[in-house]
């Protein structure tokens, strides 16, 4: 049994590093690269804007930015709420 859990962990390990050893580029031609161009404006992006440009509901575009934007491309994005209190987001520079 020792033999099969020690095998299991190099498996694993091994498995890990491949995975960290994949570039992560964003086709040009995608959703994730529609958005952060979205998100590089120097006025931001409302979420209706970012809804009407991938054609997700509005909390998949939060989950969006949170988790892929923010979380697995590290992109600091800000968020902030106008004089019309609709709210912008933008990637922090």
């Amino acid at each position: 049994m020792s033999t099969k859990t020690k095998k299991t962990k190099k498996t694993t390990k091994t498995a890990n590093a491949k995975r960290a050893a994949k570039p992560k580029g964003v086709r040009s031609d995608s959703k994730t690269a529609k958005v952060v161009d979205l998100l590089k404006r120097a006025n931001g992006v409302t979420l209706e804007e970012l809804v009407d440009a991938t054609g997700w509901k509005a909390n998949s575009v939060r989950g969006f930015i949170s988790g892929t934007i923010g979380k697995k491309m590290g992109l600091k994005v800000e968020s902030t709420k106008g004089e019309d209190g609709k709210r912008k987001y933008q990637i922090a520079s």
